[in-house]
């Protein structure tokens, strides 16, 4: 419930940040034609960012006759979750990861690295894909893409008003500083705020997956697994699409960076206390 809430006031914070950079840039109608602009974007991502995605990734999907092990896995974690089953992927890349994406539980997909398929138990494998069926169930992949889309576009906005300038509400250039000031900083305020809607989910993902899988220790093993092998392993699609990372049950990108605000996923060792706190 708690995170739910922080989810909610988040994405408020991402759309009053999207109304500022449009005030900043026409003022009252900047602000209405800016929201217009994200609605239209959220619309947009939301019938075609899975398909985007698949194809990023040159998914295939499988069925039970080409991949009878996972396609059961799936389905029968679906029915204990009371899901719809999802269609099933499998991506061949050696990096041990996996996803789900979709619009909504009538309309989802589960995808896996042969990577992750290789090195994993078949009792880690449950918790993993467990853990993205409760993506699924807590419609957790709408959140992140309209959480990732609107830090998209208020960067597209930010931008816009740097190389052209604001206005107020009269119509007269706004001061450079200050729009400067928010050109730079609305899009770093946007990215932290979707990475904290994405780790929010991550805690509830991990719980979910637990409890539709029945053994909370499975996905815990399987997560010190992944993080210790995927170090090691780069994923270059991820890399050319950053905006992908939040999507998995493990950050897949090879870059540094500060390892704390501008993750997109909970530190893993907290991740495996909760879980192994679990009965």
């Amino acid at each position: 419930m708690f995170n739910w809430l922080k989810t909610s006031i988040l994405m408020a914070g991402i759309v009053a940040l999207f109304g500022i950079v449009g005030a900043m840039i026409g003022g009252q109608q900047g602000m209405i034609l800016a929201l217009l602009f994200g609605g239209a974007m959220n619309v947009f991502s939301y019938w075609f960012s899975d398909k985007m995605v698949l194809r990023m990734y040159n998914a295939q999907e499988v069925d039970e006759a080409s991949s009878p092990y996972l396609y059961n896995m799936v389905k029968q974690l679906a029915q204990r979750a009371q899901l719809p089953m999802p269609k099933v992927y499998i991506i061949d890349e050696h990096q041990p990861n996996a996803f789900a994406t979709g619009r909504n539980p009538e309309h989802a997909a589960v995808a896996a690295t042969t990577g992750i398929l290789q090195m994993l138990t078949e009792r880690e494998l449950r918790g993993v894909m467990a853990h993205e069926l409760a993506h699924v169930k807590h419609r957790d992949i709408l959140i992140s893409t309209i959480s990732a889309t609107m830090a998209g576009a208020i960067s597209a906005l930010a931008n816009f008003a740097m190389f052209f300038g604001g206005r107020d509400e009269n119509g007269r250039p706004a001061n450079p500083i200050a729009s400067i000031a928010v050109a730079l900083l609305a899009p770093l305020a946007a990215s932290l705020i979707q990475m904290a809607i994405s780790r929010a989910r991550e805690y509830e993902a991990d719980a979910g997956g637990a409890a539709f899988c029945g053994d909370p220790h499975a996905l815990a093993d399987a997560l010190q697994k992944i993080d210790y092998y995927a170090r090691g392993i780069p994923m270059p699609v991820a890399d050319e699409h950053p905006a992908t990372a939040q999507m998995m049950i493990m950050n897949p990108l090879s870059g540094g960076g500060l390892a704390g605000l501008f993750s997109t996923h909970p530190p893993t060792e907290e991740r495996i206390r909760r879980l192994r706190a679990m009965r």
